[in-house]
């Protein structure tokens, strides 16, 4: 029996220079259960977190896929960046969009597809959304998108009847919206409660009676068009109600350095954007660690990837439709330089996600990255043979270091998958062709 010595909040306390300090400490096996996945002196779970992680222009051609499927694969070419991360990756080939005699709208149709589980549906919620109404209550952000390359409508997180929802394209912008003003360090000894903040919930709380009042005199019509509005207010009711609440303790959470300067906006370079993914993968892994959120959605490009070589007019984009297949490696040569980088910039964010140690695992084996782009063949623009992969193993409900072909199949399977190893409560998921009521069950424990 594990027997918990140090309490949640445990900090070493000393003297450097004549001055006090001290130092948090991260989640150590002995203040956790036997298990090792919930705090021995309350039971409370660690917490679970997802993240999607989105590149433009697809992956080569038919021959990023393993030739063997299972555990005994070798990891082509084009994802070698990947191979550390090989053993707790699943990578998914085969899988298409299924249309319904609908367009292929290029770089949207197959997206919105994977995300929404339909194809050309705007406002259709999406499944960082789905799975963050169940994991991500009592966060002070419900989600947090970033944009790399500078364009805020880049991400595909989309809330129900809202649209997508807009990108952070400046990291020191992102630092000051979870790092300033109304941030409560979860292991501060003292919680003062943001006057502010105070205010704002008041004043929501006060108009409840007129809006009943007022909903009462409406037909069903305007009755649903007022709940629509008030549903996104008590969005912000929540949100306040978390912020004048002290946070739990959180043992692995840290407060990043502040960040000073002037950002770009829009960048060209594709090191330009890879520096900038970087960046936000700290920030995005600091505000995972200190409860602030338990979603996050990064997209490196936008679908048609405007980044570009240095010394190089032609950029992402205008390769894969212009540049001829290589008749002897069998894919877009320049082309692929763009997408080797993605791989790197992806593995650089899985591996800060698994930097963050909790207990004798890291923050990345108690989540799931979600990895997808827009198209299969980018030269073809198709929505068939997506490149998908899983990063984590959802707090142990995956089995990870597998190639999974689902040729044929729906990509749609996929993301219903995710949403049953986050433990969401859904018996199918999509419509038409993509409708799916069963997971891909070899890879669930």
């Amino acid at each position: 029996m594990k027997i918990s010595i140090l309490a949640r909040r445990q900090v070493l306390r000393g003297m450097m220079a004549g001055s006090a300090l001290s130092v948090g400490l991260p989640i150590l096996d002995c203040i956790l259960n036997e298990s090792g996945d919930a705090f021995a002196a309350t039971g409370k779970p660690l917490p679970e977190r997802f993240a999607t992680w989105f590149w433009g222009c697809g992956l080569g051609e038919g021959n990023w896929v393993p030739k063997a499927a299972g555990a005994d694969y070798e990891l082509p070419a084009q994802l070698a960046p990947l191979k550390p991360f090989q053993k707790r990756m699943l990578l998914f080939s085969g899988s298409h969009i299924m249309l319904d005699g609908a367009n292929n709208n290029t770089h949207t149709t197959g997206a919105m597809g994977i995300t929404q589980g339909e194809p050309n549906k705007q406002f259709k919620g999406s499944i960082d959304t789905i799975i963050g109404d169940h994991i991500g209550r009592g966060t002070r952000f419900r989600s947090i998108e970033v944009g790399c390359n500078g364009d805020p409508g880049a991400t595909w997180s989309v809330r129900e009847g809202q649209g997508r929802q807009p990108a952070e394209i400046s990291p020191i912008k992102l630092y000051a919206r979870i790092f300033g003003p109304g941030y409560a360090d979860p292991n501060a000894a003292e919680f003062t409660p943001d006057p502010q903040v105070m205010v704002r919930r008041s004043v929501l709380s006060g108009v409840k009676e007129e809006r009943d009042a007022l909903n009462s005199k409406l037909g069903a019509a305007d009755r649903a068009k007022l709940d629509n509005y008030f549903t996104s207010l008590r969005s912000l009711e929540q949100n306040l109600e978390v912020q004048l609440q002290k946070p739990d303790p959180l043992e692995s959470c840290s407060k990043p350095n502040p960040m000073e300067g002037v950002d770009k906006g829009a960048l060209s370079l594709a090191s330009e954007a890879m520096a900038r993914a970087g960046i936000f993968a700290q920030l995005l892994a600091h505000a995972l660690a200190c409860g602030q959120t338990r979603v996050v959605n990064l997209a490196l490009t936008q679908g048609i990837s405007p980044l570009r070589q240095e010394g190089d007019s032609t950029n992402h984009h205008a390769y894969t439709h212009e540049e001829p297949i290589d008749p002897v490696l069998g894919y877009q040569v320049k082309a692929a330089i763009f997408q080797k980088q993605y791989m790197q910039a992806l593995h650089d964010f899985v591996q800060t996600m698994d930097s963050i140690k909790e207990g004798d695992k890291s923050m990345l084996d108690r989540m799931l990255v979600f990895a997808f782009t827009d198209h299969g063949a980018p030269r073809l623009h198709s929505v068939r043979n997506y490149p998908l992969m899983f990063f984590g193993t959802a707090n142990g409900r995956l089995k990870t270091g597998m190639h999974v072909p689902r040729m044929g199949d729906t990509t749609v399977r996929i993301g219903f998958t995710a949403q049953q190893a986050m433990g969401v409560p859904t018996s199918a998921w999509g419509a038409g062709s993509n409708r799916v009521t069963t997971p891909i069950s070899e890879i669930l424990v």
